[in-house]
């Protein structure tokens, strides 16, 4: 089994950091430690003194042809003008690597990606502080941006080799759904359990449902959560693509939109997202109608995502709030 990467110690992480940096001629530095979600991912300077992202991938969670495939994917959008990560390639060119297993540490994946400038903008459970004119502002940057990827993406012809996972109906709502089956997670109480699995059916009748309208469906990027909008004086970045993959445009909005449901100003939020989107990719009406169906999809991964990682300190509390929320989406959707 792969050595959980979270449970490391500092110096571990940082001395794995290290060699990988060998394969960018980089190795003579310390790298700092931003974040450690999925992935480790490490502030480091380039041979120019700018800087760049390592990132450590969880071990065992993408394997390399995933990998490599979301960089080629983010290189595209890059190209096509959207203000993402690209990769930085290793001294023989190679955009991905692989660090081999030690006492230590299970083998896992590496790479280096273009630093992105912005500020985050916010953190999920935090108001956000800004004010309405600009949160418009952002929104409808986002927006556009969000449209932009899914018109790039669009464009642009994967190699042979392109693999990414799929937020379609088997994703969602099969017997692997990605981040597992929320209505059948271990340590939910009886009645919790019961009413989660009662929903599972009357979704996928909705999502078959909804299929049947044709909705757009193609690459998203599956998570822009605030923590993954960065925002720039005119714009805004978009970071960790790391579940990206193949899926309804929906759902991407929805995702956006499912952990702004408790601003004061979400009325705002929502209205600029969508005129900003439309701005750029059409947006019909029949599409607008799932939302709720999208929100309570989305809302509902992230019970199985959590109770796969019970060791994260506030797990409990997490599934908690997220059994709370999806059962208030439900509601207005089946009664």
């Amino acid at each position: 089994m792969d050595q959980d990467r979270t449970e490391l110690p500092l110096t571990v992480l940082v001395g794995r950091a290290r060699e990988a940096l060998l394969h960018w001629g980089l190795a003579d530095q310390t790298p700092e430690l931003l974040k450690l979600r999925e992935n480790a991912v490490f502030r480091i300077r380039l041979d120019n003194g700018a800087p760049a992202a390592l990132r450590l991938h969880r071990p065992g969670y993408r394997d390399d042809r995933a990998l490599t495939s979301e960089l080629q994917w983010m290189a595209a959008l890059k190209a096509g003008g959207l203000h993402v990560p690209a990769p930085i390639p290793t001294l023989d060119g190679r955009n991905l690597v692989t660090l081999p297993a030690t006492p230590a540490s299970a083998s896992q994946h590496a790479d280096i990606v273009s630093w992105m400038h912005g500020e985050e903008l916010g953190r999920s459970g935090t108001p956000l502080r800004q004010l309405p004119e600009r949160l418009t502002e952002i929104f409808g940057q986002l927006g556009q941006a969000m449209a932009e990827l899914h018109n790039i993406s669009d464009r642009w012809t994967p190699p042979a080799t392109f693999v990414r996972p799929a937020w379609d109906f088997d994703g969602l709502l099969g017997e692997n759904a990605l981040w597992g089956r929320f209505w059948d997670c271990p340590g939910l109480v009886p009645e919790t359990a019961r009413q989660l699995a009662a929903l599972q059916p009357l979704l996928a009748e909705r999502l078959r449902t909804a299929e049947r309208l044709g909705l757009d469906y193609g690459l998203i990027h599956a998570d822009l959560v605030r923590e993954n909008i960065l925002v720039g004086a005119d714009h805004v970045e978009l970071i960790d693509f790391d579940d990206a993959g193949y899926g309804w445009r929906m759902f991407d909005i929805a995702t956006t939109l499912l952990r702004n449901r408790g601003e004061a100003h979400f009325d705002l939020i929502q209205a600029a997202l969508i005129a900003g989107y439309r701005e750029r990719r059409p947006l019909p009406a029949a599409a607008l109608e799932t939302m709720p169906l999208f929100l309570l999809l989305r809302s509902l991964t992230y019970i199985g995502w959590i109770v796969s990682r019970p060791a994260t300190p506030d797990a409990q509390e997490r599934l908690a709030r997220y059994v709370t929320e999806s059962l208030e989406l439900a509601e207005p959707l089946f009664g």
